[in-house]
């Protein structure tokens, strides 16, 4: 029965309910004192280990209900008095015996068992409902009743004829039983794999392929790549404030004591929050990914870093303040409009939008900021004023470049980023949540 019971707290997890180690440790306790014959008391006693808000608690009484029913096989019920056919006996199989009898609580059992023994909590697809309902059949002794059907049918007796059409119905009835039990497991099971491959799909997508309807999705799993990236920095910057013990400053800090270490030293590493400045391309071509790493990049909370960010297209406009008074998912998308802001959504000019960062946003760098250039680098055959860039480079800590196109793209056509990765400290291709989440993680591991 445990078992069991872990199927049920997987089918949980798999509907969103937060199970740690712990409570799933405190749910078999709670099992193994009240036990498994009072339905209710079991109920309320995993109900108080596994469910903590409402929300959890309407989503456990639902599956509890569907996960624990009883199997409705329905078995043609037999009048214990009725004759069986003669050729019923001990070669005859025990799905055949058990279906001529009525027996549903065994047909249950058998039932329930073959779905173990073939793995129904692993069932992910819709379309692997019919191999499933297959095996579960087989496993039962499917190929056994059929048998024994053929040779009720061959027998020379009414009776035996007889059996054979009531095996025949009862089949019927056992495999429509057999997809209703399947259906039900898949319910169960199959939502949390779903929600995984899905995930797992628009992770490695590439964000120029998105459409629109997986927005909402794509931005719940930027969350919760921001809150683990939150998460791993702030815990890195809390552990560092006292450092290791330095032995050397130690042992000399301490000689009037006689060597008694009463005054330890310790090694320190101040770790600042980074400088990063953005510079994104919002043109058609690249402004799925734009606005992904700015979600990204203003997800991340202020502790983590501090981030200007500037747009262009034609020109160039610094648009941190439309962060400071919208919510972040808004603002992006008021600056994929471009209304209101200045910037002009014409032919894309990379040396206009460098000349305009020289002329007005020059004094944004210092030598602890990060410079993040987001672009295919496709200039439209312009001056691509690659001085104004190396300028830039020569300011700042280090000039990052993030190319949504793949390097075999990349000085193909009107492509100018065979010039600019000269001018960069690293140039990377970024086309995927996956890509953003990796030049993040590296980008916070700044030090100062």
């Amino acid at each position: 029965m445990e078992q069991v019971l872990q199927d049920f707290i997987s089918a949980l997890r798999g509907a969103k309910v937060r199970v740690s180690v712990s409570e799933n440790m405190d749910a078999m306790h709670a099992a193994r004192l009240t036990g498994y014959g009072d339905r209710q008391l079991l109920k309320d006693s995993l109900a108080a280990t596994l469910a903590k808000s409402r929300r959890e608690k309407e989503i456990f009484e639902d599956y509890f209900e569907r996960f624990f029913s009883c199997d409705s096989i329905i078995a043609q019920k037999q009048d214990p008095n009725k004759a069986l056919p003669p050729e019923v006996n001990v070669e005859t199989s025990r799905l055949t015996r058990m279906l001529l009898t009525g027996d549903d609580t065994g047909l249950s059992l058998a039932m329930r068992e073959a779905a173990k023994e073939e793995g129904i909590t692993d069932i992910w697809f819709f379309t692997q409902k019919g191999l499933y309902i297959q095996r579960i059949l087989r496993a039962m002794g499917l190929e056994g009743l059929d048998q024994d059907i053929r040779r009720f049918a061959g027998g020379n007796s009414a009776l035996a004829g007889q059996g054979a059409g009531e095996l025949r119905q009862a089949k019927n009835r056992l495999f429509e039983e057999v997809r209703d039990f399947v259906e039900k497991q898949f319910s169960l099971f199959a939502g949390s794999a779903t929600e995984e491959i899905i995930e797992k799909y628009l992770r490695g997508v590439r964000l120029s392929n998105l459409e629109q309807r997986d927005f909402h999705r794509m931005h719940a799993i930027i969350r919760k790549m921001v809150k683990r990236l939150n998460d791993r920095h702030s815990r890195k910057r809390k552990t560092s404030k006292r450092g290791s013990l330095d032995l050397k400053k130690t042992l000399r800090a301490n000689v009037a004591y006689q060597g008694i270490i009463l005054d330890p030293k310790w090694k320190s590493i101040k770790i600042d929050r980074p400088d990063i400045v953005a510079i994104c391309d919002i043109s058609r071509s690249v402004e799925k990914v734009a606005r992904f790493m700015l979600l990204f990049l203003y997800g991340l909370n202020q502790a983590v870093a501090r981030i200007r960010s500037f747009i262009f297209c034609t020109n160039l406009v610094e648009v941190s303040r439309v962060f400071e008074e919208f919510p972040v998912e808004e603002a992006v998308t008021k600056l994929q409009s471009g209304s209101g802001l200045g910037v002009h959504l014409g032919r894309t000019d990379y040396g206009q939008a460098f000349f305009d960062f020289k002329e007005g946003c020059l004094d944004a760098i210092t030598n602890k900021t990060t410079v993040l250039v987001l672009g295919d680098a496709r200039n439209n055959h312009n001056d691509p004023q690659t001085d104004i860039l190396r300028l830039i480079r020569d300011r700042c800590r280090r000039l990052v470049w993030l190319n949504p196109e793949p390097p075999s793209y990349w000085g193909t056509g009107d492509s100018e980023m065979k010039k600019y990765m000269h001018c960069c400290s690293l140039v990377k291709e970024c086309s995927t949540v996956t890509h953003l989440e990796r030049v993040v993680d590296l980008l916070l591991k700044t030090r100062g």
